[in-house]
């Protein structure tokens, strides 16, 4: 599918996908909504020196990268799974002005590290942050009991509705120790209900600049 660079509310730029009119991020502000939703009610919210996350959409690597500075900046220990079936090019990822935005440009080169690490491969991007990415279809996801927290990051329901059913959740919830974490932008009645469903406790927050409310599940 033809995708191109567009520019969101808060100056930081993303991808859309011309024939689904579906962008990677909020047109609101895509480091603006990653902060949010990912770091503020996720990663945050996690009271762990060490962190095992998955992201599912690994994307165009923003949550990867604001995770990795807030990493630093908190001296966290950070084991980071990006999940991705159809990979962004490197071009695109040069267009990409994350850097710029977060005021972050002496990490130019991790942020080009993190796209240019093969896939399948555990690469430690520094020593205290390890990234493997995966290039895998969501339902072929399997782990048991790995991860801390969980950034749900897929193309909404609207366009990919398969992704937010029980099906796909039950695989969150296996994935994720007890006490385990995942966080999503969606609010949708039948997301939450989906969630429930497969054991998680849900609840509703806060949403990004352009959402009433987004999503918090918790693995009892």
């Amino acid at each position: 599918m033809k995708r191109k660079i567009v520019q969101t509310g808060d100056g930081s730029k993303t991808i859309q996908i011309t024939e689904w009119n579906e962008r990677y991020h909020s047109i609101h502000g895509a480091v603006q909504e990653a902060y949010h939703v990912f770091i503020k009610h996720g990663f945050e919210h996690v009271a762990k020196q060490r962190v095992e996350i998955l992201e599912m959409g690994f994307g165009t690597g923003l949550n990867a990268l604001i995770t990795f500075l807030e990493a630093q900046k908190n001296d966290r220990e950070v084991n980071y799974c990006g999940v991705e079936a159809f990979p962004i090019t490197m071009k695109e990822s040069i267009e990409l002005n994350y850097c710029d935005v977060l005021d972050a440009s002496k990490f130019e080169k991790v942020f080009e590290q993190m796209h240019l690490s093969p896939w399948g491969t555990k690469t430690a991007v520094t020593p205290n942050f390890t990234l493997e990415k995966r290039k895998q279809d969501f339902f072929d996801v399997d782990d048991r009991e790995t991860f801390d927290l969980v950034y749900f990051d897929a193309f909404g329901a609207r366009v990919q509705p398969e992704l937010w059913t029980e099906r796909l959740f039950e695989k969150m919830f296996q994935a994720l120790r007890t006490q385990g974490v995942l966080v999503t932008y969606s609010a949708k009645g039948s997301v939450r209900r989906a969630m429930q469903n497969v054991g998680f406790l849900v609840e509703r927050l806060p949403g990004p600049p352009g959402k009433r409310e987004m999503l918090r599940a918790t693995k009892p």
